[in-house]
């Protein structure tokens, strides 16, 4: 058998993954890795709870926790090239670009944002992201 070409990543700054996957996985690529940081919903790492049932409180943890797990993955927030937000009411679209402002610096990343009827957890938003990291 063969070693997997893929690692799994985990920040105990983050929430624990409460399923089956992983916080991130990395693959090698030519000059680098690909992380993939799977959804964060505002949950508080320490106590696994949801940090507030407002939005804009919930949207900083979410921004916060995928900050964790990029910086366990070796990278930072300013690594990420792809972006998917995920809103259960689109009308909070504002303070969402406004939160995620206050976390990312331009160049911005791609983005993609979806209305969504509902979220694990009874969240008000989620993000999931794609870093490329360089030596």
């Amino acid at each position: 058998m063969h070693p997997s070409f893929k690692q799994s990543i985990h920040s105990a700054a983050a929430p624990a993954p409460v399923g089956t996957y992983s916080q991130a996985i990395a693959v090698p690529t030519e000059g680098g890795r690909t992380v993939w940081l799977s959804g964060q919903i505002g949950l508080d790492p320490a106590t696994g709870q949801m940090v507030a049932s407002q939005f804009e409180p919930q949207a900083r943890q979410v921004f916060a926790n995928l900050a964790a797990v990029a910086h366990a993955a070796g990278g930072t927030l300013d690594d990420v090239v792809k972006i998917n937000l995920y809103l259960t009411d689109l009308a909070e679209f504002p303070i969402a670009n406004k939160v995620m402002a206050e976390f990312f610096a331009e160049p911005y990343p791609a983005r993609s944002t979806l209305g969504v009827s509902v979220l694990p957890r009874g969240a008000l938003f989620e993000a999931d992201a794609v870093l490329v990291l360089r030596p």
